[in-house]
Order: C-alpha cells, then sequence, then structure tokens
C-alpha cells in the first residue's frame, strides 16, 4: 500500500468513526483505538504535506450536527482537547507550555485539574441571567439546538444567582449518574429493548431526543466549567479557579474534586491518585482536564489549528482483567458479515460485569493466536466495547486447538464468502433470519423509515414466527396479529401499525438508506435521491451515470448497480412499491434521470437567513444535486451568507470564494429548478 492509499484509507475509516460516535452516538471502538488512528493520519500527513487535504479529519474540530433539529451558532469555537497517556507525555505537554511562555522547564507553573466527565459537552447562553439557549457541541462551530431538553434537566439553573453579565455562553458536560444508568439499562432489558454501552451515550441519546418528558425521566445531570463572554466585554476572573467560583457563586453546578496544582509533580500526583479512586465515584470519568490557570498567559500561548496550547487532557490507561475465554461464537450482521467474538468467564471490568468481547475477525484472531479455552486479557478501551487484547501463553492447556472460522452461515447454512479484496467472510443469503433481524432494526431506525417501537425483541418474534420475511411483510402486518406477541398489548399493536403505515410517506432517501445497499450510508442515500429522484431512475441507471453523482465513487456506483440487478432485491422493491411505500420526492425534476443541475458543485452556509432555516438552505441545495460542506476550500463553488457571519465569511474572503447573499441564494435555487 502506497503512502497516499494508506493516509486515504485511514480517512475513510475516521470519517465513518467520527460519523458513528458524533451523529448516531453508536462507536464500534474505544477511545483510544480512535486516538491512535488520528495520531497516525497527523503523523503522515506532516511527514507527507503533498497530501494535505482541508477536508481531512485532522483540519477540523470534530463531527457534524445531526438532523431533525435547528443549528446554532457557538460564541467562540468549542475546540477538543489534545491528549497525554502516560506520565511522559504529561510533562511533555508541561514543557510545551514552559517553552511557549518563554521560562525554564523547572518553573512552578500554575494548573487547575478537573476530572473529565464521560459525557456529552453543553453551550448554555444566559441573558439577563435567564436560560435562553442550550446546544451541543455539534462540529464545535456549530451544534444542536436542544434548549427545551436542557431546560428539563435539574441541575441547569434557568435564572442565575447574583451579578452574572447581560449576556454569556457557560460551557460543560450533561451526564448521566452511574445509578440512574444500571436503572435504566435494567429497565430497557425488561422491555426487551437494546441497552446502551455506557453512560455517555445514554446521556447523548437523552439530549438528543424530541422527547422533552423522556429526557426528564433520564435522570440527567450536569457539571459545568467554562465562561465564554462576548468580544470586548471586561472579563468576569483572571484564573480559571475563579471562573470555577464564579460559576458556583452563580448557582451552576461545579464537580468538586478539582484541584489547584502547582508544577508538573503535583499534576501527576492527582492524576495517578484518581486513576484508582474514580471508580468510588457516582460517575463516570476516564480521564483528568489539566488548564493553565491564569487567563492571561492562556492569551499568550493561543491555540493550534484544532487544539488550545495551554491545556490537555490525560487519558487513564484502559482499564484489564484475566479471565477463561470459553468459546467463540460468530454474528451475522444485517450486511451479511459474519465476526468472531468471545463468550467469556463473567469478570469486573471498569465497574460492570463482562461476558461477551469482539474479536474483530478472522484474521485478528489467527494473528494474535486466541484459541478456545485460553486465559486472556480482556480490556475495555475508553469503557466502550470490550474487546480480547491476547492469550496468557504462559497458561495455555497442552489439548488447545487453533480456532477455525465456520464456513456455514450459523443461522441459514448457506456456505460463507469472502470476496478476495475483503478480510470479512460474508453470508449473500438475502433471507437469512440473522440478517434480516439485524435489517429490520436498521430499516426501522431513526435514521431510515424511522418506524417507533419496533425494537429487537419484537423482530425477533418476528422472524421467527416467519410473520416477517422481509421489509415488504411489514406493511402487511395488521393490529390483531401485532397483539397476540409475547409483550405487545392492543394499544402497543394499534400504534406500531400507525407507524408502519406513516412510514409509507417518508422521503426516498430514507428508502434508500433503509433497505441496506451495501456502501450506500446516509450521505450516500441522500445524494442518489438528489441527483435522480425516484427509485425507477436509479433502477434503471448505468453504472457510469451513478458514478458521476457526487459522493458516490466507483466502488459505491457498483454495489448500487449490483443491489438492483439481483432478482430478490428488485423483487423487494417492487413489493414495496405495491404496498404503498413511496418510491419518489414529492417534486422530482421534470425528466430528471442523472445528477441535478448543481451536481458537482460545493457550497458553504454560514450565518442566519431571514428566510429559512439553515437546515432548509441545505436541503434546497442537496436536491438540486448540490454538495453543502461545513467548511470553506480551495473546491468550495460559493459561501451563502447570511446575518451575523462568522470566521467561514473571512475565510472565503481570503481564498478569493465568490459571497452569495440571501437574494443571490434564492435566485440560484430558483434559476437551478426552473
Amino acid at each position: 500500500m502506497t503512502i497516499a492509499e494508506r493516509i486515504e484509507r485511514l480517512r475513510e475509516g475516521i470519517r465513518r468513526h467520527e460519523d458513528l460516535y458524533y451523529v448516531h452516538d453508536a462507536p464500534e471502538i474505544s477511545d483510544a483505538e480512535f486516538d491512535a488512528l488520528m495520531r497516525e493520519l497527523a503523523d503522515l500527513e506532516a511527514k507527507h504535506p503533498e497530501y494535505q487535504d482541508p477536508a481531512s479529519p485532522t483540519a477540523r474540530v470534530g463531527g457534524r450536527p445531526a438532523e431533525g433539529v435547528e443549528t446554532v451558532q457557538h460564541l467562540t469555537p468549542m475546540l477538543s482537547l489534545d491528549n497525554a497517556y502516560s506520565e511522559d507525555e504529561l510533562r511533555e505537554f508541561h514543557g510545551r507550555v514552559c517553552r511557549g511562555l518563554e521560562v525554564p522547564v523547572e518553573t512552578p507553573i500554575a494548573y487547575v485539574a478537573e476530572l473529565k466527565i464521560d459525557g456529552l459537552s453543553m453551550a448554555l447562553t444566559y441573558e439577563q441571567g435567564r436560560l435562553v439557549r442550550g446546544a451541543t457541541r455539534g462540529d464545535g462551530v456549530q451544534g444542536e439546538d436542544v434548549t427545551s431538553n436542557i431546560r428539563v434537566i435539574r441541575s441547569v439553573p434557568l435564572l442565575l444567582r447574583g451579578d452574572a453579565p447581560a449576556r454569556l455562553e457557560i460551557r460543560g458536560e450533561i451526564y448521566l449518574p452511574r445509578a440512574a444508568f444500571a436503572k435504566m439499562n435494567d429497565e430497557r432489558e425488561q422491555a426487551g429493548d437494546p441497552v446502551f454501552a455506557n453512560p455517555r451515550n445514554a446521556a447523548a441519546g437523552a439530549v438528543r431526543t424530541l422527547d422533552s418528558a423522556a429526557v426528564a425521566r433520564r435522570g440527567l445531570r450536569a457539571f459545568t466549567y467554562q465562561i465564554v463572554q462576548p468580544a470586548g466585554d471586561p472579563p468576569v476572573a483572571g484564573t480559571h479557579a475563579d471562573v470555577l467560583g464564579r460559576l458556583k457563586q452563580w448557582g451552576c453546578p461545579v464537580e468538586t474534586h478539582w484541584e489547584s496544582c502547582l508544577g508538573v509533580d503535583a499534576l501527576a500526583d492527582y492524576c495517578r491518585r484518581w486513576r484508582d479512586e474514580r471508580h468510588n465515584l457516582p460517575f463516570e470519568t476516564d480521564g483528568v482536564v489539566i488548564k493553565l490557570d491564569e487567563l492571561a498567559l492562556r492569551e499568550r500561548l493561543g491555540f493550534t489549528a484544532k487544539f488550545p496550547r495551554w491545556a490537555t487532557a490525560f487519558k487513564f490507561p484502559a482499564e484489564q482483567a484475566t479471565t477463561r475465554l470459553l468459546r467463540i461464537h460468530v454474528n451475522v450482521g444485517r450486511t451479511g458479515a459474519v465476526t468472531p467474538f468471545a463468550v467469556l468467564d463473567p469478570v469486573k471490568l471498569g465497574g460492570t460485569t463482562v461476558q461477551l468481547a469482539t474479536l474483530h475477525n478472522e484474521q485478528e484472531v489467527a494473528r494474535r493466536d486466541i484459541r478456545p479455552g485460553d486465559l486472556v486479557v480482556v480490556e475495555k478501551g475508553g469503557d466502550i466495547i470490550p474487546k480480547v487484547v491476547g492469550p496468557v501463553l504462559a497458561e495455555r492447556r497442552a489439548d488447545s486447538v487453533i480456532w477455525q472460522m465456520p464456513r456455514e452461515c450459523p443461522s441459514c447454512a448457506r456456505a460463507l464468502v469472502k470476496p478476495d479484496d475483503e478480510v470479512v467472510w460474508r453470508c449473500d443469503n438475502v433471507s437469512c433470519p440473522a440478517r434480516l433481524r439485524r435489517g429490520l432494526l436498521h430499516f426501522s431506525s431513526r435514521r431510515a423509515l424511522n418506524i417507533e417501537g419496533l425494537g429487537e425483541s419484537l423482530a425477533d418474534q418476528l422472524v421467527t414466527s416467519g410473520l416477517v420475511r422481509d421489509f415488504a411483510d411489514l406493511y402487511g402486518l395488521t393490529a390483531e396479529t401485532l397483539a397476540g406477541l409475547d409483550r405487545m398489548g392492543e394499544k402497543s399493536a394499534a400504534n406500531l401499525v400507525q407507524e408502519i403505515d406513516r412510514s409509507r410517506r417518508v422521503d426516498l432517501w430514507r428508502l434508500l438508506h433503509g433497505i441496506g445497499i451495501r456502501h450506500v450510508g446516509e450521505g450516500g442515500a441522500r445524494a442518489l435521491a438528489a441527483a435522480f429522484g425516484t427509485m425507477d431512475a436509479i433502477r434503471r441507471a448505468p453504472v457510469e451515470a451513478i458514478e458521476t453523482v457526487p459522493e458516490v465513487g466507483p466502488v459505491v456506483a457498483r454495489s448500487v448497480r449490483s443491489f438492483f440487478d439481483a432478482p430478490a432485491n428488485a423483487s423487494l422493491v417492487d413489493r414495496l412499491e405495491a404496498a404503498g411505500v413511496r418510491m419518489e420526492d414529492d417534486a422530482p425534476a421534470s425528466g430528471r434521470t442523472g445528477p441535478g443541475p448543481l451536481a458537482g458543485k460545493t457550497y458553504v452556509i454560514t450565518g442566519t437567513l431571514e428566510s429559512m432555516s439553515r437546515e432548509a438552505a441545505t436541503e434546497a441545495l442537496q436536491a438540486l444535486g448540490a454538495k453543502v460542506s461545513g467548511s470553506v476550500s480551495k473546491k468550495t463553488t460559493g459561501v451563502i451568507v447570511g446575518a451575523d457571519a462568522g470566521t467561514k465569511l473571512d475565510k472565503a474572503r481570503a481564498a478569493g470564494v465568490p459571497l452569495l447573499d440571501e437574494a443571490a441564494f434564492r435566485t440560484l435555487i430558483m434559476n437551478a429548478s426552473s
């Protein structure tokens, strides 16, 4: 693999994990594994500047905002922190601070150390002391407006006490206490719903739901740690310790275990102490946030493109335990991917009991020589998904046997296949019960057809009973039939039938995403729907036409063509259409058989538009085939400028990118639509 190919593969993988983490709240790898990928990419880009790309994951702050809520601009960017994983790296951070301040490394610099709360970052805007807006971090520049949900979190003050400035933004973390997390997962398990992997996922899922009553029931809490004021306002504090004091005076919740630390030795001692003591806390913490105390010195150090130079996050090492690997089983995913997982003798790890752990794929099992019956080291990196690190070879039994990947699907007994250019074995039987169960959950998910009430337990019953053999069978279900299933009363059955009926009218991109075309995620589905307008046009399009769609390359194009060429898939789409599922957007372009009139063009939106929301403007551009980006680059066709435009306007001017005011934007849309 060439350097360029490795860089591109890293970028693609990181973007996928960013999307899983920041948008879907469903991470597949630990924080440490993600950071390792980012570090490798950053190192390669630094050594090979000829491959620099403004669209690289290393060139931006975080993930993109999710669909379904309004986006809002932060007062200043919410940057992420660089990480330190050892005392040596902590001392390297201190050395960089000293060099930046031009003082000897022995200087006892004043820092503040705070426990890093494992939750969801939040920006709270107060005007005249009253809470007027709560927003998620989003991409660091703009986030999701979730004010109605923030207001029901009792630890967030609706009215500040004392002498707070007329306008300010208070930043902090929304989290779920361990006790509330355990109670919530118990209730979900009893109801047959999938449990959350950790309190952070549960908190993120709650804050971003559209049901404020559900948020109130979750028992979320908050800690605050930062004050952001409009430019030109007199500062309310001179040190970070003063900031925490002011927040407490105003009635904001502040985590109490923070300490002022004079010098790097005191910081190292704080980190060592809390590495073990953290398990006695009522909330999850995965590290320590370290900040220069004096705000004036922070101004001198400034920022890199992504991180403040005056702060870092010390990450606790991943927790490990030793236990017996009882068996290796395989799991069948919705796309047919068959992957191994470990069944373990139950062991306590990170405050929870672990019985299952990922083994990734056949090659990883062979590379690490992991065998059933081994005593193995299990790691819970980032407190998310347990994984088997490797065997304790000194304890290996004499009769141990090398594990072999099964050659038949454990669900349908169809022979497994593995393409030459892939590492994953697959079941290619579209009627495989295991694939169908997973597929139903994806088809009904929030980012697809959004059928509320169709959870894991119900999907299993529908497939096992034979009531559903493919997605189209959902539309023939009746309330009477559903009411006869376990845990399904008459009211629940009637509600589910209503949800299924409503899903007949979803946008075309949701249907394309839901039916599970391999390699076609949400972005690709949107691009295809915007370019072709109807399912029939996509089904008839040759590979060459599909390849011209923005965000769709040769691999995706071939996958789309292969999907619709398969008789079983063509039959499924026909049956969905016969069931009344909408196969086109509301107003497809007349005679559209290919990419839209703005295909190949990229626009950036900044500021507030008077006549429409940012989301509506984005959808209007995407419907005409354009791509909407969150950052300005040399590839940007134009920047649409609304009121109170931010730094994107400055970047556009510096790069000579054309600017469109709201009137020009509306003219562009009207001309392209005609």
